[in-house]
């Protein structure tokens, strides 16, 4: 009798669900292998060299992505910021406040191209350093610096197009103070304009984030830049009021809390510093229910998850209406959960480490201040490294005007999601902050997207897009955000005087 052949089954496949929110495929290790070529020691960068402290004091800089010491920074006193300012005098009075504008623009096309030659070894110790994916350093932060560099350049010896019918003039020493946020793009922002102008410059990086600042000095020296020029001092907050009260500083540039930004202020009040400020926010993302919903979701991930949330004009107030609500949650926590969080220097990373433990306990904070007021949190359950500074990707659906986390800067990966019915309630809910440095509109309406631009209350709006940025385009807030702007024909004005 012949056998009855037996069925085999198939193997079964995993469904829809299991795949989004099941284990994901695990990735061989992608690290990236560039030298940072790091060094034991940092001293301060100060007349075109490399100077100890005067009192002999260095802090540690340390990695948030695995919690191990980089170097040692020196760490510059009220002595060392006075020599820094003397030195930017002496040059601004010699051979740089003389030199033409062609000229200056050569030794910032210089800058700009070594930046471009060790553009691998720099992304690698800013994401060391800062805590960022290697894939953000790498494809954005080091080109935009050098793209920055490369566009002032090129304003360099047609300032007298910046203000037609009027001569301008550099202010003399310029004060800067950046943020950990974006430590090499800052420094670009602020340092890239100041020299165009015929400006020089004292700058401090942020104590947890000096190491490409300091790097940036070998640069400097490799341009063949006049010593003094560009003067580079590490610390803290002492460190940095010594920097925005000196009395050689002609002009005070800072990116940082509003917080500090209002103390700041108050110190100089009655004299006559010039000031920009580019300050905390809280950006609304605002889709509407004729948006491209994938494209848009898209959109949220790169402003508030692909970067830690580590950007002041960071989305992460989401305003959907109400219609479309459920199915741009239902989008955006599939999209959450297969996002990578780990090693910085792993090019399969989408998210890195906070920049501090300081910062780490401020989002676990806030956080919980969410879960006790009483909004639904989603998190993405993925695992985290043993050691180092980090925070699961975090989206709060349920959330009204008055919960903290919809109100205060959070500056992680946790996303607030509100609702609205029409245009007219989306730009209250959206102005209805004491920032207004960003926001951005999702809606296939030309005409909405011209009527919401003039009635947010933000120094950007992005239309179908996000944290798109440009040299030429001026970036800047309004309200608590700051003033000034800094990028493009404004901001380069905002170094200059008008005479």
């Amino acid at each position: 009798m012949p056998k009855t052949p037996v069925k085999k089954s198939a193997p079964r496949r995993a469904s829809a669900r299991e795949l989004v929110f099941g284990d994901l495929w695990e990735f061989d290790p992608a690290p990236e292998t560039a030298d940072p070529k790091l060094k034991k020691r940092y001293d301060l960068f100060i007349g075109g060299e490399f100077v100890a402290p005067k009192s002999g004091k260095y802090f540690p800089t340390i990695s948030p992505g695995n919690e191990a010491k980089l170097a040692d920074i020196a760490l510059a006193g009220a002595a060392d910021v006075d020599a820094a300012f003397q030195s930017a005098q002496k040059a601004f009075d010699g051979a740089w406040g003389k030199m033409a504008g062609s000229e200056r623009g050569k030794y910032i096309y210089r800058i700009a191209r070594l930046l471009q030659d060790r553009a691998r070894e720099f992304a690698v110790a800013e994401t060391m350093d800062g805590g960022k994916p290697i894939k953000e350093s790498r494809d954005f932060d080091v080109p935009m610096a050098a793209a920055h560099f490369f566009y002032h350049a090129g304003w360099a010896d047609k300032l007298d197009c910046l203000a037609p019918g009027r001569r301008v003039a550099p202010h003399g020493v310029v004060g800067q103070v950046i943020p950990w946020n974006f430590p090499l793009l800052m420094l670009a922002w602020k340092i890239a304009p100041a020299l165009a102008a015929g400006n020089t410059v004292v700058l401090k990086p942020a104590e947890t984030t000096s190491t490409t600042a300091l790097k940036f000095g070998e640069i400097l020296q490799e341009a063949g830049l006049p010593p003094g020029v560009v003067n580079i001092v590490a610390g803290a907050g002492e460190t940095g009021a010594a920097v925005m009260t000196h009395p050689l500083a002609a002009k005070v540039a800072f990116t940082g809390s509003t917080e500090v930004g209002k103390i700041i202020m108050r110190s100089l009040a009655g004299t006559d510093k010039k000031m920009t400020m580019e300050l905390g926010g809280k950006a609304a993302n605002i889709i509407f229910d004729d948006a491209p919903l994938d494209q848009a979701v898209e959109g949220i991930v790169n402003g508030i998850f692909f970067n830690q949330g580590h950007v002041c004009c960071a989305g992460s107030r989401l305003l959907v209406q109400e219609s479309v609500a459920a199915t741009v949650l239902a989008k955006l926590k599939r999209r959450i959960a297969v996002l990578r969080v780990g090693d910085p220097l792993d090019k399969n990373t989408d998210l890195g480490a906070i920049n501090s433990r300081e910062q780490l306990d401020r989002i676990t904070a806030l956080v919980q201040s969410g879960v006790d007021e009483g909004a639904e949190m989603f998190q993405h359950a993925c695992k985290l490294p043993a050691k180092g500074f980090y925070f699961r990707p975090t989206v709060f659906s349920g959330v009204t005007q008055s919960h903290r986390i919809a109100r205060e800067e959070i500056f992680g990966p946790v996303l607030s999601v509100l609702t609205f019915r029409t245009v007219e309630e989306a730009i209250e809910k959206a102005n209805n902050t004491a920032f207004g440095l960003s926001a951005g509109v999702w809606t296939d309406k030309g005409s909405r997207i011209l009527k919401m631009s003039t009635e947010l209350k933000a120094g950007v709006v992005w239309a179908n897009t996000f944290n798109k940025f440009d040299p030429a385009s001026p970036f800047g807030g309004y309200k608590e955000s700051g003033f000034g702007r800094e990028g493009g024909r404004q901001g380069l004005l905002d170094y200059c005087k008008l005479i």
